[in-house]
């Protein structure tokens, strides 16, 4: 009779706790071992070079790896909390695998089901469980991934909870979005938020069963004290416009249609979109310590952000909701600006837009000169625009500096593949809307001169002359920084502010639903919400 390889131990009562040992029988069986550790491992080439160079040693399954056996179990019982697959590492399962293993062969493959599990876990805390760009193809974000056997090297030679902790993004803003996770949940479980409010515009003195529906909502989110009053008075404003500012909203301390649908939104959509960020975080690898500049897109706002501190901050137009102009995800080094600025007309708008124009009547789009290759300005009258198609427009497009030109009088350079910058514009009245998506994929400023005095003020004592003198002269002028800047163009509905309390903004492009969908599909269980 085979003496188990695992007895339990009657006196664990949780499976982190227990501690077992192998029988003298299978310690006398090493072959089986191998072989079985070798043939489930085959099928992962990094799993099974990595076993082969070691010489089959154990990582997880022998005698001396009690701690870091329960390092792990430890760390993948969590994966709820951080938004993540669970059945991707279960947990419950390794630990009843491995106690119930009877054999050598038994604990071959659970020491890789073990190693499998924690380079899963590795992998998505630190590179994230979606490929974003199979999800959206506006997520153009480089994710870093490590090597997989650098994982095994520093879990083989390293402490393991210290391994395990360091695969944890490392700001703050990872963990302000596991508590809210967790703080939603308990939220839902306990009945979620109440009753909508019903559509009616409410403002101070209004009175009646709305005004209690939107009291006992504010209240429960924590927006508002508790109170008995059933009229909209000072306190309800004021819970109205902290909402307001949390949410993005026009803050005018009135709960409109707008505003009130932002209300009647329950802790159950929130959570999908703390799930998401907190994907999102994973993703990114960032030194948040030095100076940057933030660019979430919902919050349509543009932020240098210096040692966790807010020192610029602007309204901003994004790209619309259409496809090919949504502005995308990715960070670059901001390298120059360019005041007095000419506009390259991009491709796809010539072709799309101002082709079919040009077809109809030369002269149309007259602030624009038409570009040979040679970079000469061509006459429109020697060109016959009717015997092109959109493949084979030989011409590019060129607006040179002016009040009127597309870009306005300055534009921030970041270069990138995807010809996305930041710039002044002449339609200014669109910075006055709620929602600001309106160009074609580049990032409008809606104070472009007080972000470039702010950029030069780092490198020179002069910075408002000197842009204004650039700028009076009317030629297009490029100004270098002395040290490049990071640009990150970033798309979360859900963000803590200062203080660590969740922000939420709208998905405007839709993204976040689509991401929702993916990481519910990869096995994320959402407690409380429906996909």
């Amino acid at each position: 009779m085979v003496i188990s390889a695992f007895a339990r131990l009657t006196a664990c009562t949780v499976f982190l706790s227990c501690s077992l040992a192998l029988s003298p029988a299978v310690q006398a069986q090493p072959s089986s071992f191998t072989q079985s550790l070798a043939a489930a491992a085959s099928e992962d080439q990094t799993i099974a070079d990595w076993y082969r160079k070691t010489g089959y040693k154990t990582l997880w399954t022998g005698p001396e790896d009690a701690g870091r056996r329960q390092a792990l179990l430890t760390a993948i019982s969590a994966a709820a909390d951080h938004g993540l697959p669970v059945a991707r590492y279960d947990a419950k399962s390794l630990a009843a695998a491995f106690r119930s293993a009877q054999t050598e062969a038994d604990r071959g493959r659970v020491e890789v089901e073990m190693t499998r599990a924690y380079l899963a876990w590795a992998h998505d805390l630190t590179s994230g469980a979606l490929d974003p760009a199979k999800v959206d193809k506006g997520i153009v974000r480089k994710i870093d991934v490590t090597d997989p056997a650098v994982f095994l090297v520093r879990m083989a030679n390293g402490d393991p909870a210290t391994v395990l902790s360091r695969l944890l993004p490392k700001s703050s803003v990872y963990l302000n979005l596991m508590k809210a996770k967790i703080g939603l949940e308990a939220q839902i479980a306990a009945g979620g938020w109440g009753a909508p409010v019903p559509p009616a515009e409410l403002k101070p003195g209004a009175t009646g069963p709305a005004v209690v529906a939107l009291r006992d909502r504010l209240i429960r989110m924590g927006y508002l004290r508790p109170t008995a009053t059933s009229t909209f008075d000072r306190a309800v404003q004021a819970a109205v416009l902290e909402f307001q500012l949390a949410h993005g909203l026009v803050a005018d301390g009135i709960a409109r249609e707008g505003t009130i649908a932002e209300i009647n939104k329950g802790p159950e959509e929130r959570l999908k979109s703390v799930i998401v960020a907190l994907e999102r975080e994973r993703w990114m690898d960032i030194d948040r310590s030095v100076r940057h500049v933030w660019v979430n897109l919902p919050d349509f706002k543009a932020r240098i952000i210096k040692d966790g501190r807010t020192i610029f901050e602007t309204r901003v137009v994004i790209g619309k909701d259409v496809p090919d102009q949504r502005s995308p995800e990715f960070s670059d080094e901001m390298e120059h600006m360019v005041i007095n600025p000419s506009w390259g007309v991009p491709r796809s708008i010539i072709v799309k837009e101002y082709l079919p124009l040009l077809q109809r009547n030369p002269n149309a789009v007259s602030h624009l000169q038409v570009i040979d290759g040679r970079g000469r300005v061509v006459p429109r009258g020697s060109v016959n625009f009717a015997a092109y198609t959109a493949r084979n427009f030989p011409f590019a497009m060129r607006q040179p500096p002016s009040d009127a030109n597309a870009l306005g009088k300055v534009k921030f350079m970041f270069p990138n593949e995807y010809n996305i910058y930041l710039h002044d514009t002449p339609s200014k009245s669109l910075f006055d809307k709620e929602i600001r998506a309106y160009s074609h994929g580049c990032i409008r400023v809606a104070d472009p001169f007080e972000l470039a005095h702010e950029l030069l003020s780092w490198q020179t004592d002069n910075a408002e002359e000197e842009f204004d003198l650039a700028l009076q002269s009317g030629k297009e002028t490029t100004v270098k920084l002395k040290q490049t800047l990071p640009v990150h163009l970033v798309y979360f509905t859900a963000y803590p502010d200062a203080k660590g309390r969740i922000n939420y903004r709208r998905d405007v492009y839709g993204r976040d639903e689509a991401l929702f969908q993916a990481i519910s599909s990869a096995g994320v269980e959402l407690p409380g919400v429906q996909g």
